[in-house]
């Protein structure tokens, strides 16, 4: 049986909103596991599993994806 590889991005917070939740919700890690990848979308989880959300692959006003 084949293992499948989970993907990682890792994000940075630019709002104050995202920066809030990188600290308070997210244990300020980074790295986000892909749970889904559809129209230039990723639906990421946050290591610890309390924060989800939809990101375009490009970022939004709230996050930066950071290769």
């Amino acid at each position: 049986m084949m293992k499948v590889k989970k993907k990682f991005v890792n994000v940075e917070p630019i709002s104050s909103a995202a920066k809030n939740r990188f600290v308070n919700i997210m244990n300020s890690f980074h790295a986000c596991e892909v749970e889904q990848e559809k129209d230039g979308m990723y639906f990421l989880a946050s290591l610890n599993k309390k924060y989800y959300m939809w990101l375009p692959k490009k970022g939004n006003e709230h996050w930066r994806v950071v290769k």
